[in-house]
Parts: structure tokens; sequence; C-alpha cells
């Protein structure tokens, strides 16, 4: 064995020990709360990796879709088929409807929904996906939320998508990732592009 096939070997085997010392130590059993926040492109498509993933796997998942409703939604198209259940928000984009009474109602309308979910052992996952701007606007009730995510049942996982998400949400979860937005293709004037874009 060459020297540097001796370093890389030693280098590796301590990285592997430390990850298996983790391993060893990470012994709760619990859902989780993850958090999917940031101004780049991506949190809604990670969020719904995690229902692709639950349902790979044979776990019940349920969708809440707040601010895209009106878009034909490429994820929902695929997930329905896998009865995945979703509510979603009739109006769409807030910013297309500028209608605050109209926007609220269906936000509640989706929430209600997201509660019975987030109260049922039989779920597995539950994507809360934009549900931040929702917070941000006051069309849900910061504390409201954030008690029906605590009390939920012990082994259901809840995933939070949407920028600007709220320190209590944040103070809760177990895993927090922030999406950084480094060049967007619609920055430079390019269409959004069915099937990757939504």
């Amino acid at each position: 064995m060459s020297k540097d096939q001796q370093k890389h070997q030693q280098r590796q085997q301590k990285i592997k020990d430390q990850v298996d010392q983790k391993i060893e130590q990470a012994q709760i059993e619990k859902g989780l709360l993850l958090v999917i926040t940031g101004n780049g492109k991506g949190k809604s498509t990670a969020g719904f990796g995690n229902v692709l993933r639950a349902t790979g796997h044979g776990y019940k998942a349920c969708v809440g879709q707040f601010i895209k409703g009106g878009w034909d939604c490429g994820e929902r198209n695929l997930l329905e088929q896998h009865q995945v259940e979703f509510a979603v928000m009739s109006t769409g984009f807030t910013w297309e409807t500028q209608n605050r009474e109209l926007d609220t109602q269906a936000a509640q309308e989706v929430w209600q929904r997201c509660k019975q979910w987030l109260s049922d052992p039989s779920i597995y996952l539950v994507l809360l996906d934009e549900i931040t701007y929702m917070l941000s606007y006051d069309y849900l009730d910061v504390d409201e939320v954030v008690a029906a995510i605590a009390n939920r049942p012990a082994e259901q996982s809840v995933v939070v998508t949407g920028r600007a998400c709220h320190r209590k949400l944040i103070e809760i979860a177990d895993t927090v990732s922030e999406v950084k937005n480094v060049k967007h293709a619609f920055e430079a004037g390019v269409k959004a592009r069915q099937g990757i874009d939504w």
C-alpha cells in the first residue's frame, strides 16, 4: 500500500470512527419537526422529497399547500396517485388575489384540515408547504400553529417550508435548513419551466 493510500485510509477511518460514535449516541426515537426556510429556490421541492421518501417506505403522508394552490403541481399529480391526501389553498398566490379576507378564509380552510392531520397518529408525515407566509401575513395565528405542531402524535413528523419562518417555529424545530439564493434564472428573464419549477 502506498503512503498516499495509507494517509487516505487513516483519514477516512477517523471520519468513520466519529460517525459511528454519533450513530451510537443517537438513541432517541421520535417524530421530527423540520423547517426549510430562506430566500433560495427549492424549499417546497425539498419538502416534497420528504413526502416521496415517506410514501416510498409505505408510510401515510398528507400535504397542506398554501400560496401555490391555483397552479398545476407535478408533485400533487404524482402523489395523489399514491393516496397522499392534499388540502390546497384555493386562492393561490396572495399577490394575485389581493383580497385579504378571501385569502384568510382560504388559509383557514386548509389549516383546519391540517389540524386534523396533526392529531391523527396514523399519519407519519405532514408537509405544511409555504405556511410561513400565512403566519407573516397574520392569516393564521402563530401560537395556534405552534401548539398544534408541538402537541402532535409523538411519532409524527412535520415539514414546514417557506421564507422568513417565524422564530417560534424555529425554536421548537429539530432541524432547520436555510436555502440561500445565489443565482436564479427568473431574475435573468427566464420563464418558469414545467417539470422543473412546478
